[in-house]
């Protein structure tokens, strides 16, 4: 793919990008939520880079302070976000072919279940890890060190490290959940939510070195459990709507707080054809599109044709650009189930 094709997600010919629902990858996002991800694209490289320092500089400090190790590791962990969403974003710049007739959207979800699976198992190994210390009153020696010809508390020099840690995260956690809901990108927002568990973190480290240096070894091990706690929230949080994704739940917001208000505009959208009596959709989150199937019953017993069918999938469409691959099903009558009634 040519340098046209990597930044701007056209063709290779520099043509503009195709408006019908069978343009895929950066083709099927308006030039607004390409500028979006360009800029997030922009953010994880810089966690990446921050990330990568800090961990550096945590393990450099880490000695056999429990807080300190869980930090470090935390940390790492933070590494997977970014990364797996980069590996998404490549991917779904290429189109739809014979074995993948959907296009590769869905790579964001499988990244999303990448990220939440390695959270979720290193929150568990943190928690069993710190309460094994705990148990066995394991006293983490937190000694002197020489500095320029001066010897200084080792402590001193992990919270400073700590400090350094949690700025980075601070900072484009709140810059990247700016971007989540009008990119609609849920591995992003898992990222947002792991910095914010970063910086939390780091701050509960700081108080577990304290607690080392005023007597109070159990802080250490209390804060390192504390952190765990956070890992294993956030990692089942995002497991759960990684799963509904790829298991075809019904469509729901960029934070799973609740379905899609999309699935009711665009079934208002359907019924307002004076052709359609009755119309209900079934919506599954591609990434950052929906697939649609909209059923529609034929008001009057009409009979249903094919430009009819395309007037109401192009209607449909123009709703929203997250409306990205319809499919129009005349049907003589919509099950009254939960699966079409929710």
């Amino acid at each position: 793919m040519n340098r046209t094709e990597e930044e701007t997600g056209q063709g290779g010919r520099g043509e503009p990008a195709p408006e019908t629902a069978e343009a895929s990858g950066h083709d099927a996002l308006p030039e607004e939520q390409r500028r979006i991800l360009r800029r997030a694209i922009r953010l994880e490289w810089i966690s990446l880079a921050c990330t990568a320092v800090a961990v550096t500089l945590e393990i450099a400090m880490a000695g056999q302070s429990q807080a300190m190790k869980a930090a470090w590791i935390e940390d790492a962990l933070a590494l997977l976000p970014p990364l797996a969403f980069l590996v998404a974003v490549r991917r779904i710049r290429r189109r739809p072919h014979a074995e993948f007739p959907y296009g590769h959207h869905r790579s964001i979800g499988v990244a999303h279940l990448v990220a939440s699976v390695a959270l979720l198992a290193m929150g568990t190994f943190l928690l069993i890890d710190s309460a094994i210390t705990l148990i066995k009153v394991e006293r983490p020696p937190v000694g002197l060190t020489i500095v320029a010809g001066h010897a200084i508390w080792s402590g001193w020099l992990m919270i400073a490290v700590l400090i350094l840690a949690l700025t980075p995260p601070l900072i484009l956690g709140r810059m990247k959940k700016k971007l989540t809901e009008p990119l609609h990108d849920k591995v992003l927002y898992a990222d947002a939510d792991m910095n914010t568990a970063d910086w939390s973190s780091s701050t509960a480290s700081i108080v577990g070195v304290l607690g080392i240096g005023i007597g109070l070894w159990w802080f250490d091990s209390a804060a390192a459990i504390l952190i765990s706690f956070s890992i294993l929230h956030d990692g089942g949080k995002n497991l759960r709507g990684a799963l509904r994704g790829l298991t075809d739940g019904r469509a729901r917001t960029y934070d799973d707080a609740e379905p899609h208000p999309l699935i009711g505009q665009i079934e208002e959208r359907a019924r307002d054809e004076d052709w359609v009596g009755d119309a209900v959709a079934r919506v599954r989150d591609e990434g950052h599109v929906f697939h649609v199937e909209m059923f529609v019953v034929p008001g009057d017993g009409r009979a249903v044709t094919g430009a009819q069918c395309e007037d109401l999938r192009a209607a449909l469409r123009d709703v929203d650009w997250k409306i990205h691959d319809v499919v129009i099903a005349p049907v003589a009558e919509i099950p009254s189930t939960q699966a079409f009634r929710g």
